[in-house]
């Protein structure tokens, strides 16, 4: 079965150490592994460190960029660049969708020019923040826990003008009831359940039922430590999560977002993304083909800005 993962962070390993290539065994979302693993479209998040000095930032974002294009794209022939959502629609058989995706808007500072030129080169997800703030809101880390800034509600608009998704991951959870208030296209590319697992980077109930009325597709993340108190995982974990945001009334929202190559443990039996079909198996022993369809891809083609 196809899958479309909403987040992972391979082009910030090819960054960290140049040396590195699509094809690299340290690479958990390497070519070859998502061939094997039938992902059909991944999205590649651009990642720049909070310890990045300010004004050395964006050229991050641009070097990530050109290390997408040089490393994915161009020698990979069968990797094709998503550079607008009517493209997901034009990829042949043998093909894997390519698209790029923003975490954390710091980089900007405060020239929302510059996001318009990151849309231009093919972003079509932007995630407000990491876990700190910036000068568009609070990430979960921050402890002052504020909302969307004047220039972040701004920016939030220039999305839903753009037709691009606004992620309310890594937000504190007064900026993600202000992106759902302002958002025309929210997304939560990699979270999960908090009623399971009381990580600060889930959802809660009340959040899940938001994104659920709002008809935002929700990902749900691999990373152990955001499956399970303890750290330790296995597949019937996510299994877990997902069974529960189905009971909220989300099985139309749910989707993938591994974070493979940003996590620094994996699941039980799904280690990188060679490793999809073992989730997809054990899916299908608890619900139908079409619900793990949804769940693997459809649902994100269900709810594309349009």
């Amino acid at each position: 079965m196809r899958v479309i993962d909403t987040h992972c962070d391979a082009l910030l390993k090819l960054w960290e150490d140049r040396r590195r290539d699509f094809t690299s065994n340290d690479i958990e979302t390497n070519i070859h592994r998502l061939r094997e693993g039938n992902v059909w479209i991944q999205c590649f998040a651009i990642f720049v460190e909070p310890t990045i000095k300010n004004d050395q930032k964006f050229q991050v974002v641009l070097d990530q960029i050109q290390l997408f294009f040089e490393k994915v794209i161009t020698p990979n022939p069968q990797m094709k660049h998503i550079k607008s959502w009517e493209d997901i629609m034009q990829l042949e058989e043998n093909e894997t969708g390519a698209i790029l995706t923003l975490e954390g808007v710091d980089p900007i500072g405060d020239d929302l020019e510059r996001l318009k030129l990151l849309y231009h080169l093919g972003v079509l997800s932007v995630g407000l923040t990491w876990n700190q703030a910036n000068l568009c809101a609070d990430g979960i880390g921050e402890p002052r826990g504020a909302g969307l800034t004047c220039l972040g509600k701004d920016l939030v608009s220039l999305n839903n003008e753009h037709r691009i998704l606004t992620d309310v991951s890594h937000l504190s959870e007064a900026g993600f009831w202000d992106v759902l208030e302002t958002a025309h296209y929210p997304i939560a590319t990699h979270s999960n359940a908090k009623s399971l697992c009381s990580h600060r980077r889930n959802l809660t109930d009340e959040q899940l039922k938001a994104m659920i009325k709002k008809q935002a597709p929700i990902g749900v993340v691999f990373h152990p430590y955001f499956l399970e108190n303890e750290g330790t995982a296995t597949i019937a974990s996510i299994v877990n999560h997902i069974e529960h945001v189905c009971s909220l009334g989300g099985k139309q929202q749910i989707c993938f977002g591994s974070d493979f190559d940003g996590i620094p443990s994996t699941v039980s039996g799904l280690h990188h993304a060679g490793d999809y079909q073992n989730l997809i198996n054990e899916l299908l022993k608890h619900f139908t083909e079409e619900e793990v369809r949804g769940f693997a891809y459809q649902n994100f083609l269900n709810h594309l800005p349009s």
